[in-house]
């Protein structure tokens, strides 16, 4: 027997028989096992509900008519997308969700251009920039109803100088100042972050070349930062379609359903028209949408990078 075949392990049937287990398989199980009960709460609290919300969207079940509920198919679509008012909110929707995203990205790009700048007191002024985006949601529609847009002792009125009722008038325009005031920080700090992580070699490299600071911007620092511009879209657009608490507390949905949208309609459906099977159905048209966006808005995320994580 050779030396080579002496320090070979020798391997017996019973090894054969009964293989060892690797250990890094062990070892990635005893990794995981802690985050196993935050997965099934996860899973109770979120997957749970939508499935009872689709078995009820194929219900007929009103809940001041005991003992109605029968299934239907899909005959709630089908009524649903029939709605003159469902389809009257979803295009509120999409113009809320749009309008507020794109002007909160644009003004959050000159935010944090202007922050990305080293000047006297910019620790004091980002942390009031910030500020909108840590007050709660409900507290800022009703900082905004009662301080901004009153007619009588909004602030808005007295430096105009008139006497609008603004939440009358402009409602979902009212609606959409309000938003874009909560989440223009947000998306400062997004885009302040990729501002932040550009080479600095490149900028003084381009500025030795002679390039002014437009050219720079548009040929650098805007493909520099087409993945956070994106991750805002994404961000702001998934969170800006579930909006309630503007929509509640300054209009109430009016006047008649001018400022309307998706979660609000479908807080009426549910909680003043007690009608269970035709807002389980919008609520899930509202899930169906929402995924198709978000799935087009990653995909383009993804073809901006190759697989080494550059932009193309």
């Amino acid at each position: 027997m050779t030396a080579v075949e002496l320090a070979l392990p020798t391997t017996t049937s019973q090894d054969r028989d009964h293989p060892v287990q690797p250990r890094s398989d062990r070892g990635a199980w005893k990794r995981r096992a802690p985050l196993l009960p935050a997965l099934v709460f996860t899973i109770a609290v979120t997957q749970v509900p939508f499935l009872l919300t689709v078995f009820y969207s194929f219900q007929s079940w009103n809940l001041v008519r005991p003992g109605s509920q029968h299934f239907v198919g899909l005959r709630n679509y089908v009524d649903v997308f029939a709605d003159s008012q469902f389809r009257g909110a979803m295009l509120n929707t999409v113009v809320l969700t749009v309008v507020c995203v794109l002007v909160a990205m644009l003004l959050g790009l000159g935010l944090a251009l202007l922050l990305d700048r080293a000047f006297l007191g910019r620790g004091v002024v980002r942390t009031l920039l910030i500020t909108p985006f840590l007050i709660l949601p409900a507290a800022g529609a009703l900082l905004w109803k009662t301080t901004m847009f009153d007619p009588t002792y909004g602030l808005l009125n007295f430096v105009l100088g008139g006497e609008t009722d603004w939440l009358s008038e402009f409602p979902l325009a009212s609606v959409m100042a309000q938003v874009v005031w909560q989440w223009t920080p947000f998306m400062m700090l997004l885009i302040l972050a990729g501002l932040q992580s550009q080479s600095k070699e490149v900028l003084e490299a381009a500025q030795v070349d002679g390039a002014g600071r437009w050219r720079t911007f548009a040929s650098i620092t805007l493909p520099q930062l087409s993945r956070f511009l994106q991750l805002a879209a994404l961000l702001g657009a998934i969170y800006v379609v579930n909006s309630f608490d503007a929509i509640f507390l300054m209009t109430q949905g009016g006047p008649g359903t001018a400022s309307t949208n998706l979660p609000y309609y479908i807080y009426q459906r549910a909680f003043e028209g007690f009608d269970i099977g035709q807002s389980s159905a919008m609520g899930v048209i509202v899930v169906i949408l929402t995924m198709i966006v978000s799935t087009f808005t990653l995909r383009l995320m993804f073809r901006a990078f190759d697989v080494s994580g550059g932009v193309r």
